[in-house]
């Protein structure tokens, strides 16, 4: 069985963001770096190379392998901002009509950039999030 590869560590988050070169990217970064850490009460901590994470849990999959994962996060990828919402979307998904341009995956949230968003809504989203999976587990 492999070793997961995405584990924290203790490089800066705000040193990863601060490295950014897309301005905007940069930004928005900094913003989620503190919208997140009010919400959730707790300090970033960076996941893998890419990742900045809050709290965390451990997931068991199928196989039975257990992994430790952030319970909320972000990354700020090349074409958008990955934010992950750990529990997916069925406790979110009344609030998704309203928050404007974005797409989803299994767990992961798309936004081009945060102006394309209504903030508000974001945040209830991620407070959702983080009470959900605290619950969990």
């Amino acid at each position: 069985m492999s070793d997961v590869k995405t584990k924290k560590n203790d490089q800066s988050p705000v040193d990863f963001i601060n490295a950014l070169a897309h301005t905007t990217r940069k930004g928005d970064s900094l913003y989620l770096l503190e919208l997140m850490e009010t919400v959730t009460g707790k300090k970033p901590v960076m996941w893998g190379d890419s990742i900045v994470g809050y709290d965390e849990y451990e997931m068991v999959y199928a196989s039975g392998r257990k992994a430790h994962w952030p319970m909320v996060g972000f990354s700020p990828r090349k074409q958008n901002l990955s934010i992950y919402i750990m529990p997916g979307f069925s406790v979110i998904d009344d609030l998704l009509p309203a928050l404007g341009k974005h797409k989803t995956s299994k767990a992961c949230l798309y936004i081009n950039k945060l102006a394309d968003v209504d903030l508000d809504i974001l945040k209830q989203i991620i407070e959702r999030a983080i009470t959900y999976m605290r619950a969990k587990y």
